[in-house]
């Protein structure tokens, strides 16, 4: 039996207020992403031992990490 793949592609149309979210979204979680793998390869230099942080270790130090959706920030962890 033969695999067929579909594809739907969907436009959105956000407004001035959804789009700012968005962007702030995306922002966080590559912001989010480069520090903690950064700390993660810094750490494990250093102690020879993977290093288990968590997007929520960074928001005393980065307070607007707050404003997005900390599902979003969890889904781009390293």
């Amino acid at each position: 039996m033969r695999k067929i793949n579909r594809a739907v592609k969907i436009r959105i149309c956000p407004n001035a207020e959804q789009r700012v979210q968005i962007e702030k979204t995306i922002g966080c979680s590559r912001f989010i992403y480069n520090c903690m793998l950064a700390d993660k390869m810094e750490h494990y230099k250093k102690e020879k031992k993977m290093l288990r942080n968590t997007p929520a270790s960074y928001k005393k130090e980065y307070p607007w990490l707050k404003e997005v959706d900390s599902l979003a920030l969890a889904r781009g962890e390293c």
